[in-house]
């Protein structure tokens, strides 16, 4: 279980079809060590924070092992790592194996997972590719976000350590099954709407599906 690649990028002007995006997608390696802050890395930027960054989602993981199926299905497509957007390229972490509210060790930073990432139009640009959201949905291959639990510094190689289970046994996918695939799951629903880890704003959704705004 490793860190594969770190991936940073500030945001950019875009003009996709003539149509002008301000986005943060666009990620590139780099060497060495990197300094983890609390909101993202160092030399990294979101676009737009209504939607993006904040402490939930300070850094946005997607795992090795997906560009192998992403190659296969989309071979005319250069995939270097950071293509989906992500901060970190990790290995030997996927989202049925992941908790939410899990605590992770990279480097000398420590990191809670707390939600997938459900895909941007913008991902749809990136690619060049109107289907691609509906593809990544699909695939349910989301990736995860994580907040900073301590700062620290981390680079490409770095050993990731799982530091502590969460209790509520939750997955990354459990979330995505809800979110796109078994809305109706209400006994899910109501074991995800107790995970403390879990966003508020997912709560809130969850609430708002089980008709139960109080919880």
């Amino acid at each position: 279980m490793r860190l594969v690649s770190v991936n940073v990028g500030l945001p950019r002007r875009f003009e996709p079809n003539g149509q002008e995006i301000v986005t943060g997608i666009f990620k590139s390696p780099v060497a060495g060590r990197v300094a983890v802050r609390t909101l993202n890395l160092d030399g990294d930027r979101q676009a737009d924070l209504n939607v993006h960054g904040g402490p939930d989602k300070a850094i946005y993981a997607y795992p090795r092992e997906h560009y192998d199926y992403w190659r296969k299905e989309l071979p005319d497509a250069e995939l270097p790592w950071g293509v989906f957007g992500e901060n970190f390229t990790v290995e030997g972490f996927r989202e049925d194996e992941l908790n939410i509210g899990d605590w992770l060790r990279v480097g000398t930073a420590e990191f809670a997972v707390t939600q997938p990432r459900p895909p941007c139009y913008k991902l749809a640009f990136r690619f060049g590719r109107p289907d691609m959201l509906k593809r990544f949905l699909h695939s349910r291959r989301t990736g995860f976000y994580l907040r900073v639990l301590r700062e620290g510094e981390v680079g490409a190689g770095d050993a990731i350590e799982l530091l502590r289970r969460d209790a509520g046994k939750v997955t990354v996918s459990d979330i995505t099954r809800l979110y796109a695939f078994e809305k109706d799951n209400r006994a899910l629903l109501q074991r995800a709407m107790e995970v403390p880890a879990l966003p508020e704003s997912w709560r809130a959704y969850f609430r708002e599906k089980t008709g139960d705004p109080a919880g």
